[in-house]
């Protein structure tokens, strides 16, 4: 393959025209898809709608299994495989490299520090590879010990995966505020961690979670709040269904009355994205947007208050 590899981002699963959009949008145009890798001949630029981004692209050609594997091993230690075609050819090649620790985390813990590359095979006799990507998991994807019993829904995975990727969670003791909460999967999250929450929303909690010794429930709609009433709260999450534009009203009400710390917040979209509402949470000082593992057609916003 003769064609420069100087972008490569991985997309999520049916949204590979909603990662083409935004890039366009930042002026990068994909010369073509390996799977749902997009490929670029432009440099690897960020974008929210990316699972993973393979920082650095590099193609080599190759005579053989062995050759493949020398080449990664000769980069560094630990490499993760996409695969999306020569599955047999790749599947011996990554045989030949030390096999990646990805057991399942058991939340809270941190995400992994060491250096981790990922590489796939454009065809028999082509590698494409990067020694640095965005994402420490293998195809940006976390996996977690689930717990099936306690949660009344899986929401809660969302919520483990965006602390462990901030690389922080609440702490018991700290006060948290979850926007729209029932059934109250996040609630039943924040919950187990220590941390005092209250679950705002117009239908009552799962008992079980309304139940929990730090939850207490204040029934009404987290949009008609007015934050500079309340007390200031360590965290502030939200699941909420609601428009992308009503969502970033109420993320700029909140940051502007400096009555929460941190926010979580999932930017849902019904129908066609909208783009422009993504580049205006983009734009919010100390704010950040990802489209998470267990995101849908929808990105989570981070927001840290600045020191004083």
């Amino acid at each position: 393959m003769t064609q420069t590899i100087r972008g490569a981002w991985l997309a999520p699963e049916g949204l590979e025209t909603v990662l083409e959009q935004d890039l366009a949008r930042r002026g990068v145009t994909i010369d073509r898809w390996h799977g749902q890798l997009a490929l670029s001949g432009q440099p690897s630029v960020f974008s929210p709608w990316a699972l993973d981004i393979w920082q650095e692209p590099e193609v080599a050609p190759i005579t053989s299994i062995r050759s493949a594997a020398e080449i990664l091993r000769a980069r560094q230690r630990n490499w993760s495989l996409y695969a999306a075609d020569c599955f047999r050819r790749a599947a011996l090649i990554e045989e030949r490299l030390p096999p990646v620790k990805a057991a399942p985390l058991t939340f809270p813990t941190a995400p992994p520090t060491s250096p981790l590359g990922a590489w796939t095979l454009l065809d028999a006799s082509t590698l494409l590879f990067s020694a640095r990507k965005s994402s420490p998991f293998v195809n940006g994807t976390p996996q977690f010990v689930e717990d099936r019993i306690g949660p009344p829904s899986r929401a809660y995975l969302k919520l483990w995966e965006a602390c462990t990727r901030l690389g922080r969670w609440p702490q018991a003791g700290e006060t948290c505020l979850d926007l729209g909460a029932t059934p109250g999967g996040w609630t039943w999250a924040i919950a187990k961690l220590g941390a005092n929450v209250t679950a705002i929303d117009r239908a009552p909690l799962d008992p079980r979670v309304a139940a929990m010794p730090t939850v207490s429930f204040q029934q009404g709609s987290a949009f008609g709040l007015d934050p500079k009433e309340m007390l200031e709260a360590d965290w502030v999450f939200s699941d909420i269904i609601a428009y992308p534009k009503r969502l970033f009203a109420l993320a700029t009400r909140w940051i502007e009355s400096g009555r929460a710390k941190q926010l979580v917040l999932t930017v849902k979209f019904q129908g066609e994205t909208d783009h422009d509402t993504v580049a205006a949470f983009e734009a919010i000082p100390g704010g950040h947007l990802a489209h998470l593992a267990q995101n849908k057609h929808e990105l989570t916003f981070f927001w840290t208050k600045p020191s004083p």
